[in-house]
């Protein structure tokens, strides 16, 4: 989120109260901006190549290279859930693999019962819509539905009988399990390697927010007199306001910091070297979290010091010692403790299942994603077939991809997507003449154009798909050679068909529900903060904490102060979700070319409040409310 170009100086919706509807121009500067690489790209890059190359090889030692399109459904199932601990990654990698075999079932047997084309394109745009959606509301994450949609949409167009499809599904659960295994095998040599990652990233955020803060607090003092455009000081935010930068900074941090808690949650504690790992990488993270808390005074000694942890932990390093000073023990070590307990949800969260099924509800936000992509994906596919083009499935798998979460992200992925197939493209033209090495050199390029992909696709996604494009292309050569012209042109005219349509079923269903998303986040985070607020003046209030009680009553007392602990621990969990929530939502409608301005006001309030207010949770102490 957040990709879209963002206003500067004076609110270009000010408006916000009039109810009037605006339309957004779409950005073209950074489309094709080259970003730094995720730092775990080369994790879910190995994992694939390994179990693609495995079942690959053993098809061309079989001569069977014609099944490689099912033992790619299951193998590509390695390109997800790296960012989980082991013990949820299995979960989660066993949900994808059977989601990825049922939905290969569904496209060969709809091949095999039917040969209209057009009721094909309508069955593979439908099944899209749905990877769309579960994909969404299970917050998956990248390569999300894409992977899902091009192994299915390209089986629905398969020549298939009705007996081949109970081989051809085993084959690509086969492949699929072996994916599960090459994930999971790192956990044997790095068994704390996700945890530690994801507290590193908290610490890396918290070190950049002291940096800015830093920068902040020693630019403002050194500014001139000349007004902004908000009418403060150059340089300074508005009175009660926080410098945008740090206001960036101080959501990425919290947003880091609530991933990390989360994944922690996910590990389980059966040994007791299991449980002090853990309880050392939760006190590593509640000095990451205590920087919310950061007051504005210098802190480059923090930022080097959270920074240096960091690398540790990403080296593979024994766990550092933290050092806490005395203020720091003060505010710290209860929290630490209160981490170290089991962790038990929040009440009225749903979770699992119950959670996705409550993101699908009536009035979610997917459904017009659903369908935009369900629409976008059945005209470009006919208009395909107008053309005459022999593979429409191109064209639903390139609209497919093209959806994101508003219009303007998915304006630039249209542009991305044809960037990056003309390239490829062309790429493809010029190696051509290893394709006729033999079989071996195919697997072989279509190996390395896999590994190609993931390592330049987090640094934009149309470098990914100069790889991409090629790898598809060999892919479908193995199931049968077609002229090189024809397989290049139909490629080219199929991803100018799916970006253009699809694009135009975007700006055409708009999302209305995303500013009521924002109404809704808006009321959990001032619900949130309203009860957190109340355990914080509870929490400090005289005689709270039972601690000169003695006997029984020091026994209740106790009691007490850990259920008291307990709804701290939720109070946090609910408010640091609320924020980042509200932050995915606000950035999700700002992004919709055609949409009712945005209360920027009251969003301003929410989100220095509810910060404010987890500072205070943080510290363990009431916050005050400032006056109006």
């Amino acid at each position: 989120m957040g990709k879209h170009a963002r206003q500067t100086g004076k609110s270009a919706y000010a408006a916000a109260g009039s109810g009037a509807v605006r339309a957004r121009p779409l950005p073209l500067r950074s489309t094709v901006r080259l970003r730094r690489p995720v730092d775990i790209w080369h994790k879910p890059a190995l994992s694939a190549v390994a179990a693609l190359a495995i079942p690959d090889l053993t098809l061309f030692f079989l001569g069977r290279l014609d099944l490689i399109l099912y033992t790619s459904a299951g193998a590509m199932c390695a390109l997800y859930a790296h960012g989980l601990p082991y013990a949820a990654r299995a979960r989660t990698l066993l949900w994808v693999v059977l989601g990825m075999v049922a939905s290969l079932g569904i496209a060969l047997t709809a091949a095999s019962l039917t040969t209209s084309t057009a009721l094909l394109v309508v069955f593979a745009s439908l099944l899209a819509a749905a990877h769309k959606m579960v994909c969404d509301a299970t917050r998956i994450g990248p390569p999300a539905n894409v992977i899902l949609t091009f192994i299915t949409a390209s089986a629905f167009f398969v020549p298939q009988r009705l007996g081949q499809v109970p081989l051809h599904m085993a084959v690509a659960l086969g492949a699929g399990g072996l994916a599960w295994l090459v994930c999971m095998a790192p956990a044997l040599i790095r068994p704390q390697g996700p945890e530690r990652i994801a507290v590193a990233r908290a610490l890396e955020a918290a070190a950049g927010l002291l940096r800015t803060a830093d920068r902040g607090f020693g630019g403002a003092e050194g500014t001139s007199g000349a007004e902004g455009a908000g009418g403060a000081p150059r340089g300074e935010a508005p009175t009660g306001e926080e410098p945008a930068a740090a206001a960036q900074a101080r959501h990425a941090t919290a947003a880091a910091v609530n991933a990390a808690w989360h994944t922690l949650f996910l590990v389980p504690v059966h040994t007791p070297a299991r449980a002090a790992a853990r309880a050392g990488l939760e006190r590593l993270l509640v000095r990451a979290e205590s920087v919310l808390g950061h007051d504005g005074r210098s802190a480059a000694g923090e930022a080097g010091r959270l920074g240096a942890w960091a690398r540790e932990l990403r080296s593979g390093r024994p766990l550092p010692r933290v050092a806490l000073s005395a203020v720091q023990a003060e505010e710290l070590v209860g929290v630490a403790e209160e981490a170290r307990e089991p962790w038990r949800p929040a009440p009225g969260r749903p979770r699992g299942v119950r959670a996705v099924l409550a993101r699908l509800a009536p009035g979610s936000p997917l459904l017009p994603i659903g369908a935009r992509v369900a629409a976008g994906c059945v005209l470009a596919g006919w208009v395909s077939m107008g053309i005459g083009v022999g593979h429409p499935y191109w064209a639903v798998v390139t609209a497919a991809s093209i959806y994101q979460a508003n219009t303007t992200l998915s304006w630039q992925r249209a542009l991305q997507r044809t960037l990056g197939n003309l390239l490829g493209l062309l790429l493809y033209t010029a190696l051509l003449p290893l394709t006729h090495l033999g079989e071996l050199a195919m697997v072989g390029l279509a190996l390395a154009f896999q590994l190609g992909a993931e390592a330049c696709i987090t640094r934009n996604y149309w470098l990914g798909s100069v790889c991409v494009t090629p790898m598809a292309l060999l892919l479908t050569e193995f199931g049968g050679r077609l002229p090189a012209g024809t397989l290049i042109a139909d490629r080219w005219i199929d991803t100018v068909v799916g970006a253009v349509v699809g694009l135009a079923c975007c700006v055409v269903i708009t999302n209305r529900r995303a500013a009521h998303r924002i109404e809704v986040a808006l009321g959990q985070v001032a619900a949130a903060e309203t009860a957190a607020s109340r355990l914080l003046a509870a929490s400090t209030a005289p005689g709270a904490d039972g601690a000169r009680e003695s006997g029984g009553a020091h026994e209740a007392g106790r009691a007490r102060g850990t259920d008291r602990d307990q709804e701290i621990r939720w109070a946090r969990d609910r408010l640091a979700a609320g924020l980042v929530e509200l932050r995915e939502a606000v950035d999700v409608a700002a992004g919709e070319w055609w949409q009712h301005a945005l209360p920027e006001e009251r969003i301003a309030r929410a989100e220095q409040q509810g910060h404010r207010t987890l500072a205070g949770l943080v510290r363990r102490r009431p916050v005050p409310v400032p006056a109006a």
